[in-house]
């Protein structure tokens, strides 16, 4: 009895261990832990500067938007503020929208910082210059933007 009783209290373990692990975070690799800092150095940019820190994130080859990585920015109803590599997508709301595995990132972007005020959210979503969905981790972290709550984030293609 006692140890089936142990058996099943290191599979309950591992499982929400893996499970946890998996659906949380990124493997704290070098790529993960520099969208991090990026995000923590344009989160205090935007609390000094408001919206008109934007223009630096709309730099290409920057430290902001290099290759597959950029900082994009959203407002507390899920508005979009900043998206350098898909422009068109700026002044919509995606609430609701959904990457091809039916999860709603934009909601759950919001739902992250509210709960917690930072944190990794992995969806399905296309590189720049790409319409094929790859998966994608982004760190997203609640910012105030111009006195309005709002959320700044990046992310980079494990792939």
């Amino acid at each position: 009895m006692f140890k089936r009783l142990l058996a099943s209290i290191a599979v309950a373990a591992m499982t929400t261990a893996s499970s946890a692990s998996f659906q949380q975070s990124p493997l704290r690799s070098e790529q993960a832990k520099r969208i991090e800092v990026i995000v923590n150095k344009a989160a205090a940019l935007v609390e000094r500067q408001g919206k008109a820190a934007f223009a630096e994130f709309r730099r290409r080859d920057s430290e902001w938007w290099f290759g597959n990585t950029y900082v994009f920015a959203y407002d507390e109803n899920l508005n979009v503020l900043l998206n350098p590599p898909f422009p068109k997508r700026e002044g919509t709301n995606p609430h609701g929208e959904k990457d091809v595995n039916g999860k709603a990132f934009h909601d759950e972007f919001l739902r992250v910082v509210q709960a917690r005020g930072s944190g990794w959210v992995d969806y399905m979503f296309p590189k720049p210059g790409q319409t094929q969905p790859s998966q994608k981790w982004s760190y997203v972290k609640a910012v105030d933007i111009d006195g309005i709550p709002g959320i700044i984030g990046a992310g980079f293609y494990p792939e």
